[in-house]
């Protein structure tokens, strides 16, 4: 199914304001947390969106940074590696990165994996987030920050969950451009990002704007902007791509209002977004463990 509706929503959704992609390097950053085939995108979506692109001429990496274990071990125990394999790709980790500075004032650093690219398409499952409430297409691109600086900057910034929404919203803005595809064929909800339960939402989105298509599926699912908290950050930014700017959205299958589905979950209190020193000691003793022995 993916395989028969995907291309024509790439084509429809004219990525990278319909440049030409052949012999550009496309960075294919999936949701890889860790080995929960739930807790990852589904593979299908993201060998579906590999071909098109090297249909087109694309020069095709899939990589990520998982909050648990290689980025080849997760995919190998999701069937990511299997999928991939009739397309020649085998998944990538984030590489080593440089500090960059961000518009929020804080300074992070990105992988070289990610800077390198001609352009990023973001591949997220549509899930909620027990810290962020929902992840979806931006959310997904923290994934660029390489290894063990995600429990860091977590534990520096997180302290102020606002600033630390503000952060990861800035962080789209020193990428390549980047383009987005949701995955909501199945969802997880209750709460997450990797222990919700599974909702048939049967959603996938194109979008040539990761924040535009976050915007769409937060109102699909019947939800409001400011109750998500990058998207709140969005909005407080102005940015052009939000509600908050004045481009024009188009939708040519379904709008958000078509949508509306019954039923699905998104967790009303929301963790304290910041990792205390102890639980940061335990996340990258797990993460090293998971990487050399897993």
């Amino acid at each position: 199914m993916v395989r028969d509706v995907l291309p024509d929503m790439l084509e429809r959704a004219g990525l990278f304001e319909g440049r030409n992609l052949c012999g550009q390097s496309i960075l294919v950053k999936p949701n890889l947390l860790r080995a929960l085939p739930l807790a990852c995108t589904e593979p299908g979506v993201v060998a579906a969106l590999c071909a098109w692109l090297k249909d087109n001429g694309s020069k095709v990496k899939v990589a990520d940074s998982p909050g648990f274990g290689t980025a080849s071990g997760v995919a190998r125990a999701i069937g990511l590696d299997r999928a991939l394999a009739p397309l020649g790709i085998a998944v990538e980790p984030m590489g080593p990165g440089r500090v960059v500075p961000l518009a929020c004032g804080s300074r992070i650093r990105i992988s070289q994996t990610a800077l390198d690219a001609d352009a990023i398409i973001s591949v997220a499952r549509v899930k909620a987030h027990s810290q962020m409430r929902l992840t979806l297409s931006c959310k997904n691109l923290y994934g660029c920050v390489p290894s063990l600086f995600k429990a860091l900057y977590h534990t520096r910034e997180g302290n102020e969950p606002e600033h630390f929404a503000r952060m990861q919203a800035d962080i789209l803005r020193a990428l390549p451009p980047a383009a987005a595809v949701a995955d909501g064929i199945v969802a997880m909800h209750v709460t997450g990002p990797a222990h919700g339960q599974p909702f048939e939402l049967g959603l996938l989105g194109v979008s040539d704007s990761p924040v535009a298509l976050d915007e769409a599926i937060v109102l699909a699912l019947g939800k409001r902007l400011h109750d998500i908290p990058l998207q709140r950050a969005f909005l407080q930014a102005g940015h052009p791509e939000s509600a908050a700017g004045s481009q024009q959205k188009i939708f040519p299958f379904l709008k958000p209002e078509d949508f509306l589905p019954e039923g699905f979950v998104l967790p009303d209190h929301l963790l304290h977004t910041s990792f205390r020193p102890l639980r940061l000691v335990k996340s990258c003793l797990k993460r090293l463990w998971l990487e050399h022995f897993a």
